[in-house]
């Protein structure tokens, strides 16, 4: 039998080592049995770049004119999972909660958000279209605009959001009828695009959350959302950490439906919306 094009063994020691460069370099934390995952994710960049093993290619990641190669490998190894309106209920907690109560308190002053680990553009686009029908229903919103921070460590993802154009297969994903009617364009060659009063509300980076971050201000949101299960718990408390220091007093983190804050009492407390549970900073 032939073996197939970009088939790669890994030894344990291998393994280990490049995970170890993983967690380093964007935190994400690989368990002993995903060499599977690795074997599937890279063998076409080994094949093109003439690697047989991970040693070699952790190597060359690692010498200074590796970057390009560094963001491949990253951006292959990340999971960018992603649907629209995803939960559902955090949405309706921005759309019900957070954006009346921060109207009251902002008054005039513009409303920023972050979606942390955006990947191509569904959540913070979901956001965006949260705030278009909270504005619609009521006219009296008086904030001086709102801006979405949207952040990823892929570029390829943040390509593919910053274009705004989905396949039907995606839109498929958690997009009511109504609202893709409502809120994107058809094109000819079947795809969709959102709309650009939509679309101009959100900005995207390339921001790697294990960096510095300061630079992006501060924020009245936070999304950071099935991000942190792929952290080990260190690295997940430092980045919280740091994402408080983002938020503005009385601020609020919204976590994935299956993450939770522990060891972090000092910077924020537990909100329970049922369904749901946010966290405001303090």
């Amino acid at each position: 039998m032939t073996e197939r094009v970009g088939a790669f063994k890994i030894t344990p020691n291998e393994f280990v080592v490049f995970s170890q460069f993983l967690e380093k370099n964007c935190g994400i934390l690989l368990a002993a049995h995903k060499q599977y995952l690795v074997q599937s994710r890279l063998g076409k960049i080994m094949h093109e770049n003439s690697l047989d093993n991970l040693i070699s290619l952790v190597q060359q990641l690692e010498t200074p004119g590796g970057h390009q190669l560094k963001d491949k490998v990253i951006d292959a190894m990340t999971t960018n999972e992603t649907l629209w309106f995803r939960d559902i209920h955090p949405y309706d907690i921005l759309k019900n909660k957070l954006l009346p109560e921060i109207r009251k308190k902002k008054s005039r002053q513009k409303i920023r958000l972050w979606s942390a680990a955006c990947s191509t553009g569904q959540e913070p686009y979901s956001m965006s279209m949260i705030i278009d029908e909270y504005k619609r229903a009521n006219p009296g919103f008086s904030l001086s605009g709102e801006e979405i921070i949207a952040t990823d460590i892929s570029s390829s993802v943040l390509q593919q959001a910053r274009s705004g154009e989905y396949e039907m297969l995606a839109l498929g994903r958690g997009l009511e009828k109504e609202r893709l009617q409502k809120y994107f364009k058809a094109n000819i060659n079947g795809s969709w695009t959102i709309n650009p009063d939509i679309k101009s509300r959100v900005r995207f980076q390339s921001i790697n959350l294990l960096g510095q971050y300061s630079g992006l201000g501060q924020f009245d949101i936070i999304f950071c959302r099935n991000v942190m299960i792929y952290f080990s718990s260190e690295v997940k408390i430092e980045i919280l950490r740091k994402m408080h220091k983002q938020l503005t007093p009385g601020g609020y983190l919204l976590l994935g439906a299956s993450e939770s804050l522990a060891g972090l009492a000092d910077c924020y407390k537990m909100i329970h919306c049922r369904p749901g549970i946010i966290y405001q900073a303090i």
